[in-house]
């Protein structure tokens, strides 16, 4: 088997590489990808809040990961961690002001990137690309 023509294989370097340039570029912002991936979630849902327990599964990741990056995310006061009023046991991790701001520059910087991975690409095989990375994810996921 070729490494090089291996479908896990080339996921994994676009992965690698993806991670790389968008760390690099959120850098000055003194964020991560994963952070971003935080406050851009939070962004999208009702009322710029989400439980834990949903950015966890949102994030494919272990609660002590999730709780870690809002951690930090709380000391950048990019987002605030509250008791859910019914159930004190949840906690609900809300968007700050600051982190809306943040959002929308870092947004900027996550579309050039994106426009940079997708730039070898016509407009007709960015369309097609994408529906298959919808595909794959909704099928592996």
């Amino acid at each position: 088997m070729n490494l090089q023509n291996n479908c896990c294989a080339m996921l994994k370097q676009l992965h690698d590489e993806i991670g790389r340039r968008v760390n690099n570029s959120l850098r000055s912002q003194n964020m991560t990808f994963a952070q971003m991936h935080v406050l851009l979630l939070l962004h999208d849902a009702p009322n710029h809040q989400l439980p834990l327990k949903d950015l966890e599964a949102l994030m494919h990741v272990a609660q002590s990961t999730a709780a870690g990056i809002v951690s930090r995310l709380q000391k950048k006061e990019l987002v605030q961690a509250l008791d859910d009023a019914a159930d004190q046991r949840i906690k609900i991790v809300q968007l700050t002001e600051s982190g809306l701001t943040c959002c929308q520059t870092a947004n900027k910087h996550i579309n050039e990137t994106e426009a940079a991975l997708l730039s070898g690409l016509t407009e007709t095989e960015q369309v097609i690309f994408l529906t298959l990375l919808k595909k794959l994810r909704d099928t592996v996921c």
